[in-house]
């Protein structure tokens, strides 16, 4: 037998699993952050002074309504918003270009653990500190950084239909490419899923805000995004 058929017999065997398989499909993955995106959103614009974490779209124009003197808008509470998000963002795309190229499953958990950390450091700031001035600009910055350094994985990642944050074109594809449209509606599903995953997160979180404070959501988006961390897989 030559060398060639030798080895050939010898890799018969079962092959070893893909690392990038073990865990939680990114598309269950990215629903549940949607869900987390809804408490982040619901404890900013409710108990930070109507100011959006995740929404950078909301964010613009509560900035205009806020520039234009509307009562119960903040021009430096937008502004720090904006601001620590885009520092995310940057910091998120620095991840990419390290993890980007290597394993999705490695580079997704470090992205969630990032968030984990940083949500639940604003949890932290939300228990020991409510209702100073300075809590409100420490939830703000913390929660504004962890959101934009998860949209840039997101924005990377490329999944379809599965931003976490915004649901505008989302909309827009369940409804122009649906069978009433000019499509056969095949991504409905999963369309359908991310604007339930969304009002399901923000219904709770503006739940827990209205009757349990700021601190309980922070902590369950923490949890979450932590559980998520330690379970998403690298395939979609």
């Amino acid at each position: 037998m030559s060398d060639q058929s030798a080895e050939g017999a010898g890799n018969t065997g079962p092959r070893p699993a893909d690392p990038e398989a073990r865990g939680v499909r990114l598309v269950v993955v990215l629903l549940s952050l949607t869900v987390v995106s809804g408490l982040i959103d619901a404890v900013s614009y409710l108990g930070l002074g109507h100011v959006f974490t995740a929404n950078m779209t909301g964010n613009v124009v509560v900035l205009g309504f806020a520039a234009a003197g509307a009562p119960g808008f903040s021009i430096p509470h937008t502004s720090a918003s904006l601001a620590c998000f885009l520092v995310g963002a940057a910091v998120g795309g620095r991840i990419a270009g390290r993890y980007g190229g290597g394993s999705r499953r490695t580079w997704a958990q470090v992205t969630l653990t990032a968030e984990a950390v940083f949500v639940g450091a604003s949890a932290v700031v939300a228990f020991v500190a409510p209702g100073a001035t300075a809590t409100t600009y420490a939830l703000i910055a913390l929660t504004a950084f962890a959101m934009g350094l998860r949209n840039a994985t997101v924005r990377k990642l490329g999944v379809p239909d599965l931003t976490t944050t915004v649901l505008t074109m989302t909309l827009t594809g369940l409804a122009s490419e649906s069978a009433a449209g000019d499509g056969s509606g095949h991504r409905s599903p999963r369309r359908t899923a991310a604007v339930i995953a969304m009002m399901v997160g923000a219904t709770l979180g503006a739940w827990l805000v209205i009757h349990h404070g700021l601190g309980i959501p922070l902590l369950l988006a923490a949890v979450l995004a932590g559980v998520l961390a330690v379970a998403t897989s690298g395939r979609e």
